[in-house]
């Protein structure tokens, strides 16, 4: 078993050999991969060493400490959090390698074409059509709401290959690229101004067979293994201690004595319990993650957050008065991620909004939490045995 000894073995030599002052940051990236330090529990040749993954920390650590580059994980987050251990989890040896060393190195960024128009939150209900065509499929659809696509090179996407069988077993998961013909990325401009959302028009896309992820008609098992991931990755966030969200508005509390006021002194004080039992929970989810794969737990830490900060941010408005009514910039920009934290409370006002929605509603979590993690009776289904076709739509 690989120890914190040898671990910082492993990086003392990769240290060694390729300088950080000195040596090309992709070049770096690309050295750290092939060393299995990029996410050691990974298999070896993967990127990663069969490790613990509670022993990433370490050498995390140490590279911080010697100055090392890192990947961004803002700019690929879709990729390392959803897109790669899916494909780990079910795709080929030959996928395996095509895909994870580029997307962990940053020369490939990922999106999710999941959600559309007319399924709403019930992903299964997506009608997105496959068709096989010999060695191919050709794909025909719309997607709505895919963060990053404007930026991205390849998407984790779910279509409906057999309309004939209920909806759940009817579904069939590709790695889609996005520079293929037939694929048309329109920005979606959000309140905040910005457009880090899309909408993707899929015009008789052709997938190579070589690119379908799990079996034909397996879709729904696969995809969720990505949503379990997507959850944890949201929700499980790691921030120290007074950070996130009410991090911002106890600096702004702790600066500005002349804006307090009794009740947003008490007001302030249960969200700051709340965030530290979210970081908390968050934490011991990610002990949970390093002893195996994330389960429907996630959901529960995933709604948390998103009315922490929706909480919070509508705080840091009251708090501020006439200055919570300023925003900052309402350009049209298509950003390469979020940053929360890098611009002004109007703005994170706004973008929290959000957080309900994105990676599962918070009231299809509920659902997901009270059935499978409460064991509670699931509510009344007619849709479940008809055939996707015989759908009122």
């Amino acid at each position: 078993m690989t120890t914190v000894e040898e671990l910082k073995r492993r990086v003392a030599e990769l240290l060694a050999a390729y300088p950080p002052e000195s040596t090309p940051r992709q070049d770096f990236l690309d050295a750290r991969f092939d060393a299995g330090l990029a996410w050691i529990h990974f298999p070896e040749g993967l990127g990663g060493l069969g490790a613990p993954r509670s022993l990433q920390s370490v050498v995390d650590r140490e590279l911080a400490a010697a100055g090392a580059p890192d990947n961004d994980k803002r700019r690929i987050g879709i990729g390392l959090g959803m897109a790669a251990p899916t494909i780990l989890a079910f795709g080929t040896p030959e996928q395996h390698r095509r895909f994870l060393r580029p997307l962990w190195t940053e020369r490939e960024v990922w999106c999710q074409l999941f959600s559309e128009p007319g399924a709403g939150s019930d992903l299964a209900a997506l009608g997105t059509r496959a068709v096989r065509d010999g060695d191919d499929w050709v794909v025909t659809g719309q997607k709505v709401w895919t963060s990053g696509a404007h930026k991205s090179q390849w998407a984790i996407l779910v279509t409906r290959t057999d309309p004939d069988v209920p909806k759940h077993r009817g579904m069939t998961y590709f790695l889609c690229d996005m520079t293929a013909p037939g694929v048309e990325v329109r920005p979606l401009r959000q309140i905040t101004g910005e457009a880090e959302f899309n909408e993707v028009f899929l015009s008789e896309v052709r997938i190579p067979d070589a690119h379908r992820l799990g079996a034909v008609g397996e879709g729904w098992k696969v995809a969720q293994t990505t949503l379990m991931n997507e959850r944890v990755a949201i929700g499980g966030t790691e921030f120290p201690r007074d950070g996130g969200m009410v991090g911002v508005v106890t600096k702004t509390w702790r600066e500005r004595p002349e804006l307090r006021t009794s009740d947003l002194h008490d007001r302030l004080l249960k969200l700051w319990v709340e965030g530290e039992s979210l970081r908390l929970v968050a934490s011991r989810l990610r002990q949970q993650l390093a002893a195996g794969a994330p389960g429907p737990e996630g959901s529960a830490v995933k709604v948390a957050f998103s009315e922490l900060n929706q909480a919070a941010s509508g705080l840091e408005i009251e708090l501020l008065g006439d200055e919570g009514l300023r925003y900052d910039d309402w350009t049209m920009r298509r950003p390469d991620g979020v940053n929360f934290l890098g611009r002004e409370a109007g703005y994170r006002y706004l973008r929290a909004k959000g957080n309900s929605i994105e990676g599962g509603t918070s009231e299809v979590l509920r659902n997901i939490i009270a059935e499978r993690v409460l064991g509670l009776p699931s509510e009344p289904r007619i849709d479940k045995d008809v055939a996707w076709k015989d759908l009122p739509r």
